[in-house]
């Protein structure tokens, strides 16, 4: 399995950006999907989360109210909608597949931890002047 993001660049601060993430091999409409950023000398950081089926999502409390995951299981691609951009989102943004996803009561538990992630790409970098 095969994961390649895009979209990122530079970008002044109040400005929107979306990164998207390609999946190739596997099956993409089994996994949920997450990005994780990663800024210089700090570890990586969840971002946001989606189901399989993109029904339900999850997002970091810093990301909260201004980013958006969603997902279009008929491309194999995964969006981040960034808006209201910031310096300090400034980061190696990565998408990563999780393959395993236990299910109880009919619900995927999606993790916001990256060791419970089994693909990941290379990442994009966004920065964000003030």
């Amino acid at each position: 399995v095969q994961l390649q993001a895009s979209g990122g660049g530079s970008v002044q601060a109040g400005d929107s950006r979306r990164l998207s993430c390609v999946t190739s091999g596997g099956t993409f409409n089994a996994y949920p999907m997450a990005w994780f950023r990663q800024a210089p000398g700090k570890g990586r950081e969840f971002v946001a989360a989606i189901t399989s089926s993109g029904d339900r999502t999850w997002y970091g409390d810093s990301v909260k109210g201004r980013f958006t995951i969603s997902r279009d299981n008929a491309k194999n691609t995964v969006y981040l909608q960034m808006n209201r951009l910031k310096p300090e989102d400034t980061a190696g943004y990565y998408c990563a597949a999780d393959r395993n996803a236990p299910v109880i009561g009919g619900k995927e538990l999606v993790s916001v931890h990256t060791n419970e992630y089994d693909y990941w790409g290379k990442g994009t970098l966004v920065t964000v002047s003030s």
